[in-house]
């Protein structure tokens, strides 16, 4: 018999302006173990509700393997994730990753991790948690002629990322059900330009040109309602000097920022604007993408 476990980090996607394209791989972690059995699926460490064939770590796993033509066989799967359900951090995109990258090592690495990268895409729709997730580090990704272009840029060292996640989730289905189907003109331009202001505030450094930039108008205004308390907390970061965003599709919002001390300030006047529990979570940015932590 095999067995595997893969590493995958968090991911932040959207980044402001960077709707479906940007995203950053963040220093929370999901590990998936993969072990070959004689038959049957076992699936466990998750609720019992996702312990069945439609699990994404088992169904990215049967694609891949599909992909390389190679045989469905039993598989035992244990799932110790940290990544929290829901909450605009990846938690998806993670099993995805895990699944492929599991059946990839368990049949002899015969895909490159582009090749991963097709194959989940299709599955997810869109690139930006999966791309950081595979390769780490911040990236911009794109889709031309059906499969995913990534490219990686440049982090300033001194950024540090604070993770505020609320106790409710926000279905991605329902965070994308109330963004419009058409937008307009300004708007597109007002996008693409902070998009690209975004990353080279990132690169640089620059604090001040990075709190401008990380506006957008393309689905943080529509998605801020169905958040509670979102505009205090954003008044309140944002007087704090430190940039802001939702991360992903939300609920958990997002501080970049250059100040040590912004943690424990928020831990001290958090609780003034709002009544909800929020965890204050510091991370820093995970160069490395998905990995083999194990392997019999």
């Amino acid at each position: 018999m095999k067995k595997v476990t893969i590493r995958v980090p968090a991911t932040t996607a959207n980044l402001g302006p960077g709707f479906d394209a940007f995203g950053c791989a963040l220093s929370l972690y999901t590990d998936v173990t993969f072990e070959e059995t004689e038959a049957g699926l076992t699936i466990t460490g998750c609720d019992e509700e996702f312990s069945g064939p439609d699990n994404l770590a088992y169904t990215s796993y049967c694609a891949v393997l599909n992909t390389m033509s190679e045989e469905v066989r039993g598989v035992r799967i244990h799932i110790d994730a940290h990544i929290p359900i829901c909450r605009g951090l990846g938690s998806s995109a993670a099993l995805l990753v895990a699944g492929a990258m599991g059946a990839n090592v368990l049949r002899g690495n015969k895909l490159s991790t582009q090749g991963l990268l097709n194959i989940t895409n299709a599955m997810e729709g869109h690139p930006d948690n999966l791309a950081p997730a595979f390769y780490g580090g911040l990236t911009a990704s794109m889709v031309d002629g059906g499969l995913p272009v990534t490219v990686g840029f440049p982090l300033h060292p001194d950024w540090e990322f604070i993770a505020l996640i609320p106790d409710f989730n926000l279905p991605t289905t329902l965070a994308r059900s109330v963004l419009p189907e058409q937008v307009s003109r300004g708007d597109a331009i007002y996008n693409i330009s902070h998009g690209a202001l975004v990353l080279k505030a990132l690169e640089l450094g620059n604090e001040k040109l990075l709190r401008t930039a990380m506006q957008d108008r393309l689905h943080q205004s529509y998605r801020r309602k169905l958040i509670p308390d979102y505009e205090r907390i954003e008044s309140l970061v944002r007087s704090s000097g430190a940039a802001f965003c939702l991360s992903g599709a939300g609920p958990t919002l997002l501080c970049i920022t250059q100040d040590s001390g912004l943690e424990e300030k928020l831990m001290k006047k958090l609780d003034a604007v709002t009544e909800r529990s929020w965890q204050i979570l510091p991370l820093h940015v995970e160069f490395q993408g998905a990995h083999v932590i194990s392997q019999e």
